[in-house]
């Protein structure tokens, strides 16, 4: 197939692209041109946000397939809508499980897919989504109203897949396990909730895997992508004293900031789907070591 991916310079999406050359696609990636595409890759250059630079670049092509990494915005949704709507067959969005920040579930009870209903989302382009700070600070929101433009009005087939947190990796530019190292092996206090609730987490490999499953398959609707076994801060943190040494030394907070990968309300899915679907997801038992020692050793 002739696959076009969108971002994909860094972390799992550099695994995913180096995945699909394996499988035998003809690989296209399309991102700014701060940083080069892998060896062998056709590299295309321009800025999503602008279309008629999208316009220009893509002037003549088509593609079985569009995996974008980088839609965080409704507005970058509906300049993709347009771009793509004779460009493309099948269309993933990478998402996240922050969409999910409104349904929280009870203890021990996942979310599915369906909990979110896209058609019920407010959809605003109006919002400062060009400012840097806004559209971090609305991660989730912005990847929510980015879903409900494509499920309201996609001219193709088109999924979107709802990523867990994903660890592993010695690439692992978000420096969260780098937080939990600092503090573990100093023996400083961890903040985190009073509550503090596990969640759904995902190897970087396997979630490459999945994105390059999910390109090649048919099926449309989101979908949520995770290892079984919801890990704790405290799972997390003992791996790492494991590796590093030290103690796990946790200060609980009523207000104020928590550490990363601690959560004051259940955040966990549930992904039946994926597996009704034919993909078979591993445990995270079988590797947090290995993705905690790889991260760790890039921190040392």
């Amino acid at each position: 197939m002739d696959i076009l991916v969108i971002g994909g310079n860094r972390y799992f999406g550099k695994r995913l692209i180096a995945l699909l050359g394996e499988s035998g696609h003809r690989i296209t990636v399309l991102n700014r041109g701060s940083s080069a595409a892998p060896a062998g890759i056709e590299q295309l250059v321009a800025d999503r946000d602008d279309e008629a630079a999208l316009e220009s670049v893509l002037a003549g092509r088509s593609f079985d397939v569009v995996v974008d990494q980088v839609c965080y915005t409704p507005r970058q949704a509906e300049i993709a809508l347009r771009v793509f709507a004779a460009r493309t067959g099948r269309y993933v969005m990478t998402s996240t499980v922050e969409v999910y920040e409104y349904e929280d579930s009870a203890p021990g009870v996942p979310v599915a897919e369906s909990v979110l209903d896209l058609a019920a989302v407010t959809v605003d382009t109006g919002l400062a989504w060009d400012d840097p700070e806004f559209r971090e600070e609305h991660y989730g929101e912005g990847k929510r109203q980015a879903e409900a433009v494509f499920a309201a009005g996609a001219p193709f087939a088109w999924t979107s897949v709802r990523v867990a947190h994903v660890l592993g990796g010695d690439d692992d530019f978000t420096g969260r396990i780098d937080h939990y190292v600092e503090r573990v092996r100093a023996g400083e206090p961890i903040a985190v909730p009073v509550v503090n609730r596990p969640a759904t987490y995902v190897y970087v490999e396997e979630i490459a895997a999945f994105l390059a499953w999910t390109a090649e398959a048919e099926f449309t609707g989101p979908v949520n992508a995770h290892s079984h076994g919801p890990l704790t801060t405290a799972d997390i943190c003992a791996e790492i004293e494991k590796q590093v040494g030290g103690r796990t030394v946790f200060r609980e907070v009523e207000v104020g900031e928590v550490s990363p990968f601690s959560f004051a309300r259940s955040y966990g899915m549930d992904n039946s789907r994926a597996t009704a679907l034919g993909y078979s997801f591993g445990h995270s038992a079988e590797w947090l070591s290995r993705a905690i020692a790889e991260t760790v050793g890039a921190v040392r």
